[in-house]
């Protein structure tokens, strides 16, 4: 099999628990190369544990998994994984520029001197994220919306053929979210596949394939075929709410942890995929 027909991940049979809980039950998955792909479930349904497989920081308990055509964990440099949220120690200033260049350690280690060609991946993420800026700011000076894109241009510096984003666009501010959505879909053409966690079906809807869990894999697919009523009610039971003009809404208390302040995401299901 040749590298291009070789999947992104493939993942068969996969369980991984954490003591007696299930957080993924045999999900079994073929993800091929050169899409976006967004992974939509409540919160807690196994979103962040099934990125963790991938970039092999979360062991597998059964199962097998391959990523890029080799068994997991993955080769440094082949894949990128930015987490849904990364602490900031107070007592670690860190620039903005310091923080991106943490993304080519793993390449250069600490002591080589950046090559012209990583210098230029650095300037050329600095600019698609719209940071440059920001560059001799201190990381705890940032606003949510600024610390996502300084960080996602951490992963975009590393050049990797799999780039995870967790939860990206989550609780940020409008021009950040349209960046950050602009530049999953410019590495997606670029060829790059790029996995998002999400629990926004509208955003799952951009996707080119949509994978739908909730500890197992309830569907999986284009987005049209998998976010359907039927499909998201057995993911998100009582939260999903079907309007008479056909338009759902997921009412979903506990994310982020809110159980005062209910995150609602809407789609119109008729024409989310007119556009």
């Amino acid at each position: 099999m040749t590298e291009q027909r070789t999947p992104a991940a493939e993942l068969d049979c996969v369980c991984v628990r954490y003591g007696s809980v299930e957080a993924l039950h045999d999900v079994t998955l073929r993800i091929p190369r050169g899409v976006s792909v967004a992974v939509i479930g409540p919160n807690g349904s196994g979103k962040s544990t099934l990125l963790g497989v991938l970039s092999g920081l979360v062991p597998i308990s059964s199962g097998s998994a391959q990523v890029l055509g080799a068994p997991v964990p993955p080769r440094h440099g082949r894949v990128a994984h930015v987490l849904q949220e990364t602490p900031v120690r107070p007592e670690v200033a860190m620039t903005v520029a310091e923080t991106i260049r943490l993304g080519t350690y793993a390449e250069l280690g600490l002591l080589r001197r950046q090559s012209a060609a990583t210098k230029e991946r650095m300037r050329a993420a600095v600019e698609r994220l719209d940071i440059a800026d920001l560059l001799q700011r201190q990381l705890l000076e940032l606003s949510g919306g600024q610390r996502q894109r300084v960080l996602i241009a951490q992963g975009l510096i590393q050049d990797a053929e799999l780039l995870l984003l967790d939860e990206p666009v989550a609780g940020l501010d409008v021009t950040s979210q349209r960046i950050i959505l602009d530049v999953i879909e410019a590495e997606r053409d670029r060829g790059r596949t790029v996995i998002t966690t999400t629990h926004d079906i509208g955003s799952a809807s951009r996707a080119d394939l949509v994978v739908l869990v909730a500890t197992d894999v309830i569907a999986s697919g284009p987005p049209e075929d998998v976010l359907t009523p039927e499909h998201l009610a057995r993911a998100f039971g009582g939260h999903l709410h079907v309007l008479a003009d056909g338009t759902l809404v997921i009412d979903d208390p506990a994310h982020h942890g809110t159980p005062t302040a209910p995150h609602v995401t809407t789609l119109d299901h008729r024409h989310a995929h007119d556009e």
